[in-house]
């Protein structure tokens, strides 16, 4: 006899919270969601009149119990106002990386107000194009270029950025759109970061996000980033904006990157829980003075 929906659902909230999957009950009703192409309210409301279980759920939810990212089961990953498509190969985008883009439109819309005609804008290893994606949504009038490294994660992001306009090459963020140096008006980057000789705690990350997009490179876990704030400067014109995601406690170690490579305005960026998330700064103008005035980051955790 078929289980009814809602004894799917409590089945289901049991089985991936003794497996560790803090969203148990949130992700027990996405999976009957994705089966049955209906919202998470709507299953909700079918659970309540006595719907049943749909075909394939038990394994389904069997996976997600063995920690295979929900958003590879069910085939996408929300973010900010996108959905996108990712799966195996593909770092899954995280809800914290909404701060950067918040920043990089905040920064795109005054510079749009003071008269900056369709602004350029590149990201630096985008990965699945969340960042390109949302930027390329949110500011219409940006022209928008993103570089990856990953041939896998390059074909995940080739189908977010369909349709956007936006240029994606395959390449490394070191040497990419040689072009557009001195011309670009905000350049943004999520590197990978994390020390050589950190693993991440959620077996989700750990056992499933590509490593190329997980450790930054060197005992610090900053050697990507580094690399980045190279091209920073060798993208942006004087005046432009850059802004970086990082681990919390490498927040002062990238304030001092941006420092010493002659960024100005320097700040921190935090994320919806009050973590040190992302380190921003601006290229002098001519005749401008130089230094920082850091906010949220702090000289504390990884030196450089």
């Amino acid at each position: 006899m078929n289980r009814s929906l809602g004894q799917a659902v409590r089945w289901a909230e049991q089985v991936l919270a003794e497996a560790g999957v803090d969203s148990a009950r949130t992700d027990a009703l996405l999976l009957a969601a994705h089966l049955m192409g209906l919202s998470r309210g709507e299953v909700e409301a079918r659970a309540i009149i006595g719907a049943e279980e749909p075909a394939g759920y038990a394994e389904l939810v069997a996976e997600r119990a063995r920690r295979v990212p929900l958003q590879h089961l069910t085939g996408v990953a929300h973010f900010r106002y996108l959905t996108l498509a990712v799966g195996p190969g593909v770092f899954v985008p995280r809800p914290e990386t909404e701060t950067v883009v918040q920043a990089v439109i905040d920064e795109l819309r005054a510079q749009l107000a003071a008269g900056v005609h369709r602004p350029r804008v590149v990201d630096l290893g985008t990965g699945s194009g969340a960042i390109a994606a949302s930027v390329a949504h949110e500011v219409p009038q940006a022209r928008v270029h993103a570089v990856e490294l990953s041939e896998t994660a390059h074909a995940w992001a080739a189908e977010n950025l369909r349709g956007t306009r936006t240029e994606l090459v395959l390449g490394d963020l070191r040497t990419a759109f040689p072009e557009l140096e001195g011309r670009c008006d905000v350049v943004v980057s999520n590197p990978p970061y994390i020390p050589a000789g950190a693993v991440p705690r959620d077996p989700e990350a750990r056992e499933h996000d590509p490593a190329l997009a997980l450790y930054g490179g060197g005992e610090d876990g900053l050697e990507l980033p580094r690399a980045a704030v190279a091209s920073a400067v060798r993208l942006l014109r004087p005046g432009g904006f850059f802004v970086m995601e990082h681990a919390e406690v490498q927040a002062g170690a990238v304030a001092r990157l941006l420092d010493h490579a002659g960024f100005v305005e320097v700040v921190g960026h935090q994320d919806l829980t009050g973590r040190d998330r992302a380190t921003a700064g601006r290229r002098p103008r001519p005749g401008s003075a130089t230094g920082s005035a850091t906010g949220s980051a702090t000289d504390e955790g990884m030196g450089e």
